[in-house]
């Protein structure tokens, strides 16, 4: 059944790369066992990249390039853009601007960032979502996730910025272990040249102001030097650009960095809670 479904939901580039790996296929008289046999994958894989019932993996990309590319460098190429297919819908778009951006500046309110995740955290994270999705389909995402890690060293690298609730810290995911592991990937992140972490406090209402209460929001410096602001809620997404909204938005994310930690607090934080975990 996810099979028959991921033919019906394929983005364009990846019925198009399926197309063109059929036909390389072909002009070189080789069958879909023999692909596989020099690519290490199976032939049922190679049949369902074909269809489309299986998008192909970065891996395979790779080595169909090697198999039957031709030299062409076609599916080299392509990684990058079947990437952006695995991608849910609404976040394709913004993939693109946060993959360029030269500034990126994240309040996370449930669960951590995505571009911070561990494979582990995102798979289990993933995996107990609603609906439900197939274990093949769990993996495009997870990979997905994890390639937009190249952000962090990028050239030029970009300034990222990173604000988290307390509660996001201590909400296990999977299992404590993993959580353990999530918070110490955050922190190594956390001592990046390019990166600031902060932690809003759990006790911040107390003070008598809290800004953030109206939810999570991603501030994004375009390399065209345009700021746009993207929100997600129940797997609807929103990306603003009219500049007053922006300019709004920005002025409450900065009384949210106001409010939240120091950097070197927050790193005290998430180091002594991955201690305590368990």
């Amino acid at each position: 059944m996810a099979r028959a479904e991921n033919k019906e939901v394929a983005g364009a580039t990846t019925r198009y790369v399926a197309e063109i790996a059929r036909m390389m296929r072909e002009k070189q008289n080789l069958t879909q066992k023999e692909v596989g046999e020099k690519t290490g994958f199976t032939a049922s894989a190679i049949s369902a990249m074909e269809t489309c019932a299986q998008p192909a993996s970065d891996q395979m990309l790779t080595s169909l390039e090697v198999a039957i590319g031709a030299g062409l460098g076609l599916f080299d190429k392509a990684r990058e853009f079947v990437l952006m297919d695995k991608y849910p819908a609404r976040f394709r778009h913004f993939s693109r601007l946060e993959a360029e951006a030269l500034t990126i500046s994240s309040y996370e309110t449930h669960v951590v960032d995505g571009l911070f995740q561990t494979e582990e955290y995102a798979r289990a994270l993933i995996r107990g979502g609603f609906p439900a999705v197939s274990e093949a389909k769990m993996e495009e995402l997870v990979e997905a996730r994890m390639a937009r890690k190249a952000l962090f060293d990028r050239d030029p690298l970009p300034l990222i910025e990173l604000i988290l609730e307390e509660s996001v810290l201590r909400r296990p995911f999977g299992s404590w272990e993993t959580m353990r592991g999530q918070l110490r990937s955050l922190a190594e992140d956390a001592r990046r040249v390019n990166v600031t972490a902060q932690v809003l406090p759990l006790d911040r209402g107390l003070s008598g102001s809290y800004a953030g209460a109206r939810g999570p929001m991603k501030l994004v410096e375009t390399r065209e030097h345009r700021h746009v602001v993207y929100m997600e809620i129940e797997d609807e997404s929103i990306l603003i650009s009219d500049p007053a909204d922006v300019s709004r938005l920005s002025h409450r994310y900065a009384k949210i960095r106001a409010q939240a930690l120091s950097p070197d607090e927050s790193l005290g934080l998430i180091e002594r809670l991955a201690g305590e975990q368990q």
